[in-house]
């Protein structure tokens, strides 16, 4: 077994001579033998390991007990020690957090605060084999899909921080050979035969009921989130492309191509949606089922339409034709505004617009022969026609403009409306006007017919505007 997880530190997980790795060490079987292991892959491969253990003070003298059994062991190994004492009782009542939830938030606090001090990336824990076959279980029994049922991780980050499971693959009944055959001490704790916590039912009611059908029912759960861990990382990456793909970040929310999300297939859908969804709701939230598919019947629609629901924790999602939004409800009166004031002595400026995640650059040219645009994206002006600064700004009611080969002027409001651009997106659409606030631009969709250069203008005396995607803006 020693030279399993030998093996996984450095295979699996990377970890070399000279790493540090902080053991959270309850005093139980399982992670005193996972001390004792790595007490061993340190004295072979250079390790420094260091023994953190956290007394939530819920038992009393039995708590102070296994306390006092890791330092001893640690001390006796010659293990660096770090403790803990929390009033947990306290905390809680302080809180509202249920015990569990509070102990594991203090816990991992703790851990990462050793890890920090002591110079570690590296945090380990003492997970095994029937921890990974109770948790599929228990996901089964709540109803849960692929990433569920992928369980316990073997490894994921804990802020700047790794956490890994060194025990993962192995059994509980391995990990008490181990401690019996090594002489390892450990403590027993009175809790887990409280059947009133879900995962001590499940790990003594459910499993062993269960297993009278299928005896090697843990080893088999433990496969399954063997397989679907392999599964879902692949979905998850796919599902990651799909969103650089087809989504962008608009403000706090997201903006869709429905076209894009009606071509994918449906399981990158849901992946899509719960992206964004759990990246809205904060990194431990979950999306719900009935939400996603309440909001992809919307997206898939095939009939341009346009629809708006609430999908809760104060989100929107808002549909208008192809185009899509996912986020708080967006603050359509908020406006912005840029000066670009290109310096006399500078031929280069370059103004971002986050709002609309768009970026201009102005540039004076010289010897342009034909000042034609090359596309929607590009215009040039006659500098010596307009009124300075220039600057880019959202619309105001009342805007007009009198477009390049239109007599009169037209509402801004109508173009926007003409190129069937969402009403939700029409606030963040930029314009380009000059000092007196003559419209100049509407990027991608008009110009105005000021300050149109002619063919051999002078030299310097054109000012090139072009306007792209922020690299900032899309995922």
């Amino acid at each position: 077994m020693a030279v399993r997880v030998a093996r996984s530190l450095k295979d699996t997980f990377g970890i070399g001579p000279g790493a540090r790795i902080v053991a959270g060490v309850s005093g139980g079987p399982d992670s005193m033998a996972m001390l004792h292991l790595l007490r061993s892959a340190a004295v072979r491969d250079g390790l420094l390991v260091v023994a953190a253990h956290v007394n939530h003070g819920f038992r009393g003298t039995e708590s102070d007990a296994e306390a006092a059994l890791v330092r001893e062991t640690a001390v006796a190994w010659g293990i660096p020690f770090e403790l803990a004492e929390i009033d947990m009782p306290a905390y809680i009542e302080a809180t509202g957090m249920n015990s569990q939830a509070a102990s594991r938030e203090r816990r991992y606090a703790f851990l990462r605060e050793v890890a920090r001090r002591h110079g570690a990336r590296t945090i380990a824990v003492a997970h095994h084999a029937d921890d990974q076959a109770e948790t599929v279980l228990m996901r089964v029994l709540r109803g849960s899909g692929v990433t569920g049922l992928a369980g316990i991780p073997m490894r994921r980050a804990e802020e700047e921080l790794e956490l890994i499971r060194p025990l993962l693959r192995i059994t509980k009944n391995e990990l008490i050979a181990y401690n019996e055959r090594h002489g390892v001490p450990y403590a027993t704790d009175s809790s887990n035969a409280k059947t009133h916590y879900v995962r001590n039912a499940i790990r003594l009611e459910a499993l062993p009921y269960l297993e009278r059908y299928n005896p090697d029912l843990r080893a088999g759960l433990a496969r399954l989130a063997e397989l679907a861990s392999a599964d879902d990382e692949y979905m998850e990456a796919e599902a990651r492309r799909a969103l650089a793909a087809g989504a962008g970040r608009s403000g706090e929310g997201w903006r869709l191509d429905a076209r894009h999300v009606r071509g994918l297939h449906l399981a990158l859908q849901r992946r899509m949606i719960k992206l964004i969804l759990n990246g809205l709701a904060g990194p431990h939230a979950q999306a719900r089922f009935e939400q996603v598919e309440e909001i992809l019947a919307i997206l898939t629609a095939e009939r341009p339409d346009v629809a708006r629901i609430d999908i809760g924790s104060g989100l929107v999602l808002l549909r208008e034709y192809s185009h899509a939004y996912i986020g708080p409800v967006p603050d359509a009166q908020a406006g912005y505004a840029y000066v670009a004031e290109l310096p006399a002595r500078s031929d280069r400026l370059e103004v971002a617009v986050p709002e609309c995640g768009l970026v201009f650059r102005f540039s004076r040219e010289a010897g342009i022969c034909d000042p034609s645009p090359g596309s929607r994206w590009e215009a040039f002006f006659d500098e010596t026609a307009l009124a300075m600064p220039l600057a880019v700004r959202s619309r105001k009611p009342g805007d007009r403009m009198e477009p390049l080969g239109l007599n009169g002027s037209k509402k801004v409001q109508d173009i926007l409306v003409d190129a069937k651009v969402p009403r939700s997106l029409r606030h963040l659409k930029p314009l380009l006007v000059d000092g007196e606030d003559r419209i100049l631009w509407m990027p991608g969709l008009r110009r105005s017919r000021h300050a149109v250069p002619k063919p051999n203008s002078g030299a310097g005396a054109i000012i090139r505007v072009t306007c792209s995607e922020s690299s900032h803006h899309t995922v």
